[in-house]
């Protein structure tokens, strides 16, 4: 049942929380603001749109999702996917996409698809997350040199050879301003943790190109009113115009804003239960995401999803509520309100700066280089989804990706399958009901017994029918031991079905041991009885080997 956690924490609210949650409310809020600039610039929007993302998005998540203390708002996942989206289709292609992502998230969270999202293999989450970090590091080279280009190519390859044929135009000022963002944001946290190092890059940014501007004479250093027209004005709510052929070629992009959005979101409240010991409701938190992203885009915004960062933040400074986040979407609206006009005055160096450092903490080193250490299975994954992320775009990457770690995982638990020839040998004769008993058992003249150790479907069963095909001398009676398979699947009784016709057909006839009642149900259904009889499936192996030793005789 949806229940958003709002509600069942304004039950025992106090005046203590509201003040704990006041105080996280606009730290975060300040945090925000530069980060809701830098996202919606770098995702090829003006400035004010990331904003307007930050407050909607922030206020609905809040509001409407499941987690106590997630901060919702524009994330640099999204990035990479939306500068597409908006080279071929436009920001009305984006608006409808985002409302499409919306409605797909909803869903996840009314189907109760919130736990399944949460295993998505983690290769392919630390893949796509680190090429899309190598990519927001890419697109930023522009702006932190203050390089002379009219216009950046969108392939990852043919934008590092224009970076370094126009590297001559390189401009120091510029360089000058995005280093000293990036040693303030790197080196103020060893002064103080609760001192939001990209506010004071911006702020001390912005004062040194002013002054060297005033006095210095120096021009070279591009700002945002240089390139955007700055607007403090809330837009209106506009709905776009809906059509098959827009909305068919957008699945494919929406979808994977859906999954992203989802991953990013749950990791982001996963990790906040952890360090507050509360538990989220993730199907919950699915639907405040896909409610946010239904109406951000009506405003003007971007894709939205919970943002780590900012989560931490407002847990570290005390957040305890989803009231903390709504604070934290008043606090952004005010500043847009009454300060949004200053923000022109922000050199584009030292939102590049800001990006690199977000795209650093977003690359996970550690964990990459952990994944390399691993099985070669896992490896593969990880490098297909990082370079398929880098060089294509993401949503071949996460499909691509989900399908090798499909196909790899098929394999894997194939392997843990086997079927093997019983010999004549002293082993320890487990009743297949659990009771242990030790003596020699003994198959007897004319008779081959097959053991079947693990879950039977597509693996085992082509394994069964090969190895029992190969021999040449073809016993009159065939015991299949069943004690160690949990279940089995169509294939698997596709396969039993092939071997028992084929053994019929040889004069071969079929014992099956060991079956529990799991396994006993799904052949009972599948009509076994008709076609082996009823007599020849056995609960234990001394009663397989007595069936068996009669119909050899006979």
């Amino acid at each position: 049942m949806y229940k958003p956690k709002l509600i069942s924490c304004l039950k025992n609210y106090d005046k203590q929380t509201l003040v704990a949650d006041i105080m996280a409310g606009i730290i975060v809020g300040i945090v925000a603001l530069p980060l809701a600039i830098a996202f919606g610039i770098a995702s090829g929007v003006s400035p004010e749109k990331g904003i307007i993302t930050a407050i909607v998005a922030g206020f609905m998540i809040s509001v409407f999702g499941g987690s106590k203390v997630q901060i919702g708002g524009p994330t640099g996942a999204f990035i990479v996917i939306i500068y597409g989206i908006i080279e071929q289709y436009g920001m009305s292609g984006l608006t409808i996409a985002t409302l499409m992502a919306g409605v797909f998230l909803v869903l996840f969270g009314l189907l109760h698809l919130g736990t399944i999202i949460k295993y998505i293999p983690y290769p392919i989450v630390v893949g796509f997350t680190s090429g899309i970090a190598v990519t927001i590091f890419s697109t930023q080279m522009k702006d932190f040199f203050g390089l002379t280009i009219d216009k950046v190519p969108s392939d990852f390859i043919e934008k590092w050879i224009c970076y370094f044929q126009n590297f001559d135009t390189i401009d120091l000022w510029s360089l000058g301003i995005g280093v000293l963002s990036v040693l303030i944001i790197v080196l103020l946290p060893k002064i103080s943790k609760k001192i939001p190092g990209s506010l004071i890059a911006i702020i001390a940014t912005t004062i040194v190109a002013i002054v060297l501007k005033q006095y210095a004479g120096v021009e070279s250093i591009e700002t945002i009113g240089d390139r955007f027209n700055i607007s403090s004005e809330l837009p209106g709510a506009e709905v776009p115009e809906l059509s098959w052929l827009t909305i068919k070629g957008l699945v494919s992009p929406a979808l994977t804003i859906a999954i992203l959005g989802a991953i990013e979101s749950l990791l982001s409240a996963t990790v906040a239960d952890g360090v507050i010991g509360d538990r989220h409701n993730s199907n919950n938190e699915l639907i405040g995401q896909g409610l946010a992203n239904l109406v951000c885009p009506l405003f003007g915004g971007i894709p939205a999803t919970g943002a780590i960062a900012r989560t931490m933040t407002n847990i570290n400074n005390g957040g305890k509520t989803p009231v903390a986040g709504i604070i934290h979407a008043v606090v952004l609206l005010l500043i847009f309100l009454f300060l949004m006009p200053l923000a022109q005055y922000i050199p584009m160096a030292c939102l590049a700066g800001v990006l690199v450092v977000v795209s650093y903490n977003m690359c996970g080193i550690p964990s990459f280089l952990g994944i390399l250490r691993n099985p070669k299975s896992d490896v593969t994954v990880l490098l297909v989804t990082f370079f398929l992320t880098i060089i294509f775009d993401l949503t071949i990457a996460i499909e691509v990706g989900i399908i090798i770690a499909c196909l790899l995982f098929m394999r894997r638990m194939a392997e843990t399958s086997d079927v093997h020839l019983v010999r004549d040998i002293d082993i320890e004769a487990e009743s297949d009901l659990s009771a242990h008993n030790d003596e020699h058992l003994v198959v007897p003249n004319n008779v081959e017994m097959y053991e079947i150790d693990g879950p039977y479907f597509f693996g085992a069963g082509n394994k069964a029918e090969e190895l029992m095909s190969r021999f040449n001398e073809k016993p009159a009676v065939r015991i299949i031991r069943m004690r160690h398979v949990p279940f089995i699947d169509s294939t698997g009784i596709h396969n039993l079905t092939n071997i028992i016709i084929s053994s019929k057909q040889q004069g071969i006839d079929v014992v099956l041991s060991g079956v529990n009642p799991k396994v006993h149900d799904v052949l009972e259904k599948a009509h076994f009885y008709d076609l082996i009889g009823e007599d020849h499936i056995c609960p234990h192996i001394d009663v397989a080997l007595e069936k068996a030793k009669e119909l050899a005789d006979k």
